[in-house]
């Protein structure tokens, strides 16, 4: 057996056997298999795909590459949630412990910022101190003594796929349903987690843009966790506009906490809650979705949540006084407002342009090796449907950036379109995906 031809095999579009997938992610993580031929079988892939059988095969050997933690002596369900990101999507920072509050153990290990999306340790590393860089003993340390941890991957945590993905990134094969199902269920089975709840964005600012590509993404992690026996539901949700109004990374924080305090942010708390209730109910502390959303809500109404995210932040080092006095946060050098030039309704918003806007004010990476700026961000103070009035702010930007501020003022202008008849307004969370197939989702 050769790289060469399990390259050529799948270039020609065959089923690859156990042993074949094994040879080539074994070798590429000892270093037999250089980049160059790794690169052919990505391609090879993105282009020819793979079966059901192959997706589950290939996603063992991305998880069976390193440690997969052991949390069977912590009482309860462990339940995660992943989402495939979008812009202003900091869901995780509310959900967590919102979930953990509702007496759900929640292990959670996530990822920085990828191409226009941000990301949430980025976001919690924005907090004075918050350490993400867990050892596995302490990661498990956190979760016995408050119910709930959020760090990054480490290098025990499928090293094929930590290896892999950044080859992925420069050989323009990230969107790639068997790729991206196998690198996100390896890191997310090696959690030690039992369910898992699954958001999977689709619209202009998400990475599948279509409707029918983000099903079948859906549909193949929810195969696949369901095959490795951890119950896992997904939902297909629009990320046609920001979720909320903060799109960066202390600004995300802001916004969340203020969730956490009971402001009602429409559409971070639909969505946080249905997630929510989701996981509470995979976590058997609730009989059916409905009632998972109940007791979120009331965890928020009682402040056990908040106080549940001041005690992750403080138990991973994370100074607490600038959740509770926001305005001690240094600010911004410059801080532009963008008004609008004529009345009408707000028909849409391109997230994907915002999303873009954002790194070039420092809240996001072009380079891995970038230094994101967490002060950096744009307030929305409209959303879609909403009444204009000429002259009126639309958003606001702050950065220490001088040499951007005339073109960010220019896309963030043109990302937002005003029209003379008020949109329908669009359903946030679109399809529930499940063992039983897709459909429409109701609460």
């Amino acid at each position: 057996m050769t790289a060469n031809e399990i390259i050529r095999s799948k270039r020609n579009g065959n089923t690859l056997t156990i042993e074949e997938l094994s040879f080539i992610i074994d070798g590429y993580v000892k270093g037999t298999i250089p980049d160059y031929q790794m690169s052919a079988f990505l391609m090879a892939t993105y282009f020819r795909g793979m079966s059901i059988e192959e997706r589950a095969t290939f996603t063992k050997l991305m998880l069976h590459s390193g440690d997969v933690i052991d949390l069977s002596n912590i009482a309860g369900v462990k339940v995660d949630k992943h989402s495939t990101g979008g812009v202003g999507d900091k869901i995780s920072l509310p959900l967590a412990p919102i979930v953990a509050a509702c007496g759900v153990p929640v292990p959670m290990i996530s990822g920085r910022g990828l191409g226009h999306t941000g990301g949430t340790l980025d976001k919690l590393e924005s907090i004075p101190g918050f350490n993400t860089s867990l050892s596995i003993d302490e990661y498990k340390k956190v979760i016995a003594e408050i119910g709930l941890v959020m760090i990054g991957q480490t290098k025990e945590i499928a090293p094929a796929d930590k290896k892999m993905y950044a080859l992925r990134d420069v050989t323009a094969t990230v969107e790639c349903v068997p790729l991206i199902a196998g690198s996100i269920m390896s890191k997310k089975l090696a959690e030690g987690i039992d369910a898992l709840v699954l958001d999977v964005k689709t619209g202009r600012g998400a990475f599948m843009q279509t409707y029918e590509k983000s099903v079948e993404l859906a549909e193949a992690l929810v195969g696949i966790g369901n095959s490795f026996g951890k119950e896992t539901i997904g939902f297909i949700t629009d990320m046609n506009q920001p979720l909320g109004y903060a799109i960066g990374n202390w600004c995300e924080i802001v916004e969340s906490v203020e969730c956490l305090k009971g402001k009602d942010v429409a559409d971070v708390m639909e969505l946080t809650y249905v997630l929510g209730g989701a996981m509470v109910m995979l976590g058997k502390k609730a009989g059916s979705l409905r009632e998972g959303i109940e007791l979120c809500k009331e965890v928020v109404k009682n402040g056990k949540a908040y106080e549940k995210f001041l005690a992750l932040t403080k138990r991973q080092g994370g100074d607490v006084s600038y959740l509770e006095h926001p305005e001690k946060y240094p600010r911004s050098k410059y801080f532009v407002e963008v008004k609008a030039s004529h009345n009408g309704f707000l028909t849409s918003i391109d997230s994907l342009e915002l999303g873009f806007t954002g790194i070039s004010l420092g809240a996001g990476r072009t380079k891995v090796d970038d230094i994101i700026d967490p002060k950096a961000g744009i307030l929305l103070s409209k959303k879609v449907g909403d009444t204009v009035k000429s002259g009126e702010v639309l958003a606001a930007f702050f950065t220490d950036k001088k040499e951007v501020l005339e073109q960010a003022e220019q896309r963030v202008a043109a990302a937002f379109a005003i029209g003379t008849e008020k949109p329908q307004s669009a359903k946030l969370v679109i399809s529930v995906v499940d063992k039983n197939g897709v459909r429409d989702f109701s609460v």
